[in-house]
């Protein structure tokens, strides 16, 4: 790439030597890409999915690939059973097919010009810990304390690991000192609560991690990359604050034996999470990490919420970091790294950051999907092929399905026409954005509609469909992603004027009181976006759940950063609650359970976030009147999420 190619962020395109590793540019894709094909699978099929998606972003000028996640061989007395996310009987090192794994792997992304690096990790609490106690304030399952001879067997089975990657290729391993490893329980007072060399004072905490650095070293020798990524602080009580961070990062490099340093913020379940989602601003933690950074000479790698070209330039030009590292964002485009060294900016894929690449399996215990990247885990099938003979579509609705497949049909080389009845495109996930915390929607919207005018597509907006205009149109194929309208309760009171449907609430298409009761009859983020937007304007709320706890389907690295917004602003919630009846001045409630009567006064207004029923009527009256191929899609189909639309778009593109 040429200098002029890359002037426009020319401290993210300088080049760096970090270890033994001399890389192109300061990104670094951190691990996340298992979910989306097992590369210790014992089905090869898995695994070649898995590189498929890494040779797809080394191809397109990502030079560190730190992104490889390898689980430690655990030690458990017989018959105990880890659970939890990450926990794992056994390990992966010692896999039969470990080497020849690896080496495929490492072959591939070493001839894209990338370097491959592997995180080695030990869930803390799996059941391990230094000392009987728990790490988190919603998790209550007491770790056992390791002994000595078990501390020893763990330095040993990190030498060997990292022994065994060296061999099948890896240029380096990085230690999982973080996000509740057993190693950040080691480092951590708030779970170190030993008296003997491996717990008290700061030497002693660190002793354990520095035996293991130390053993590696002597099986790996100097010429292998070695790396540690920890926490800047702990949002525990008693866990050590940002000063002990620097302490810790002081520490490690005193050691004189590990190269670089990985820094992030964030834990198992709270706010923030170490998955960060969009509540929070774009590279939040710099200033944090930027205190390593002046305090070490080693490099410095920040990650958190750094989503786009334009952050990881500033965290850079900044002197926060010497790199920064990228998960979601990669995940999302493929060709971020070559779009940002051409000054193609405008045509990067947004990450929206909705957590869906995660939550779909922990919660919905779905397949990995990206909610705005639907080709994400299908690199190794290539992309959808071009068009045998071309047919004329028309797309009616231009939210995320609309535009989605709209956008895949034309780029495989079919004429498409959209019609959105709108003046705007983005359907519900332009209603959404009016959130602060959705902004990011804009940004796809935004995408989508320059996607849309690259690739020829025809957009009328303003253009309400019927039957006879689809018909009269003469299209070859009709797709029909109309939306939903919004689910009303179906209860007395439930037309009062004081009662406002969540979208207008959103819109301000309707007036709201300064004390708003928000009915909350939907599982994932709408009625917490609705009751954040309404605190954020100043309005008193009270949400109404009838689940056990707010939003079910809201994962765990989601769930922390709106909860914590709401009970920052006074918020109150009711569970296990179903509204019966809405009076002007009460509330009247039922326990879902037991059915105990209640009620709820002092409000001025009841905002319902019920999400949507379909609104399918013109797909029904297309295909009772025939004479068009007329297909359904979205919201209009079943109302679901984003990554539900935008899957459905992909699937449908490839049958036109």
């Amino acid at each position: 790439m040429t200098t002029r190619e890359t002037t426009r962020f020319p401290h993210l395109f300088t080049p760096v030597r970090v270890g033994r590793m001399e890389l192109p540019n300061r990104i670094m894709a951190t691990p996340h890409a298992t979910p989306i094909g097992n590369l210790w699978s014992p089905d090869e099929a898995e695994a070649d999915r898995n590189i498929a998606y890494w040779a797809a972003r080394a191809r397109a000028g990502l030079g560190w690939v730190g992104g490889i996640s390898a689980a430690l061989e655990n030690r458990l007395v017989p018959g105990f059973e880890p659970t939890g996310v990450g926990a794992a009987a056994h390990g992966v090192f010692r896999l039969p097919h470990f080497h020849d794994r690896i080496r495929k792997l490492t072959d591939t992304l070493h001839e894209a010009g990338a370097r491959v690096t592997a995180q080695i990790i030990m869930q803390g609490g799996m059941p391990h810990g230094p000392s009987p106690t728990v790490t988190a304030y919603v998790a209550n399952q007491v770790s056992h304390a390791l002994d000595r001879d078990e501390i020893a067997w763990f330095v040993n089975e990190y030498a060997e690991s990292a022994r065994r990657g060296k061999e099948a290729g890896l240029d380096g391993v990085e230690l999982h000192a973080n996000h509740d490893d057993l190693l950040e329980w080691f480092l951590s007072p708030a779970s170190n609560h030993r008296e003997d060399e491996y717990g008290g004072d700061l030497a002693g905490r660190m002793r354990f991690l520095t035996e293991i650095i130390d053993a590696i070293r002597a099986e790996v020798g100097s010429d292998f990359t070695l790396g540690v990524r920890m926490n800047l602080y702990q949002a525990l009580d008693g866990g050590y604050d940002a000063a002990g961070g620097v302490e810790i990062a002081r520490a490690l490099e005193a050691t004189g034996k590990i190269d670089y340093l990985s820094v992030v913020v964030g834990d198992n379940w709270g706010a923030p999470s170490y998955i960060q989602p969009h509540h929070y601003r774009r590279a939040q933690w710099a200033d944090l990490a930027a205190q390593v950074t002046r305090a070490v000479s080693l490099p410095v790698v920040y990650t958190g919420r750094v989503s786009d070209p334009q952050t990881a330039e500033e965290v850079i030009a900044r002197g926060q970091a010497d790199l920064v590292g990228m998960a979601r964002a990669i995940i999302t485009d493929p060709e971020i790294v070559a779009k940002a060294a051409r000054g193609r900016v405008h045509e990067i894929r947004p990450c929206i950051g909705c957590n869906e690449c995660i939550h779909r399996r922990l919660v919905d215990k779905l397949p990995f999907a990206c909610a705005v990247n639907p080709h994400a885990s299908r690199e190794i099938d290539g992309p959808l092929p071009p068009a045998r003979s071309p047919r004329h579509v028309l797309v009616v609705g231009g939210g995320p399905a609309g535009m989605e497949l709209a956008g895949l049909l034309a780029e495989r080389g079919h004429p498409v026409t959209l019609w959105e009845r709108e003046e705007e495109l983005g359907g519900q996930m332009r209603v959404a954005a009016r959130a602060a915390e959705n902004a990011a929607y804009r940004d796809f919207i935004a995408w989508q509609e320059g996607r849309l005018r690259r690739a020829g597509v025809a957009v009328e907006l303003g253009r309400t469909a019927t039957a006879d205009d689809v018909l009269a149109f003469g299209a070859d194929v009709v797709a029909v992603a109309t939306g939903a309208a919004p689910r009303r309760l179906a209860v007395p009171g439930a037309d009062a004027p004081f009662v406002v449907d969540g979208r207008a609430a959103l819109t301000r298409a309707a007036p709201v009181g300064e004390r708003v009761v928000v009915v909350a009859a939907e599982d994932h983020m709408q009625p917490l976006s609705i009751a954040g937007h309404l605190t954020d304007h100043g309005h008193r709320v009270h949400l109404v759940y009838q689940t056990p706890g707010p939003a079910p389907l809201v994962g765990k690295y989601s769930i922390g950063a709106p909860l914590a917004k709401l009970t920052a602003a006074g918020a109150e919630f009711t569970f296990m609650s179903r509204v019966v009846r809405i009076e002007e001045d009460r509330l009247r409630i039922r326990n879902v359970y037991s059915d105990t009567p209640g009620e709820i006064t002092g409000f001025d207004s009841v905002v319902v976030a019920a999400g949507g029923v379909p609104d399918d009527g013109l797909y029904h009256e297309l295909k009772r009147r025939g004479g068009v191929e007329v297909h359904l899609l979205g919201d209009a189909y079943a109302p679901r999420r984003i990554t539900f639309a935008t899957q459905q778009a992909h699937a449908l593109a490839a049958l036109v």
